[in-house]
Parts: structure tokens; sequence; C-alpha cells
């Protein structure tokens, strides 16, 4: 399966070799998000330990 960005702009990527497997993992951000990336991991972390 060969995926490609139809955009020609530059992103973060993160390569990882699992075995004979290579993962790609590109990386954005929405220009339009209501809370930090703190906020988010916190708010995720809150609702881990609700779940508790």
């Amino acid at each position: 399966m060969n995926n490609t960005a139809t955009n020609n702009t530059t992103c973060p990527t993160v390569r990882k070799q699992i075995g004979k497997t290579t993962y790609i993992v590109r990386v954005h951000f929405s220009q339009t998000a209501k809370e930090t990336m703190a906020d988010k991991i916190k708010r995720m972390l809150r609702e881990e330990v609700r779940k508790m």
C-alpha cells in the first residue's frame, strides 16, 4: 500500500522499522485547534484515571 500526500508541504515524519515492516508516520497539527497539546494530554490522563 503506497499512499502519498497530495500537497507538497513538508511535515514532521517518524520512521520505525519493526521486523521487515517499516512504518512511516506523518504528523500534522490543526490550525483551528481549541486546546494546546499540554491541555489535550491532561484531558486524556483525567479521562483514563476516571475510567479506572
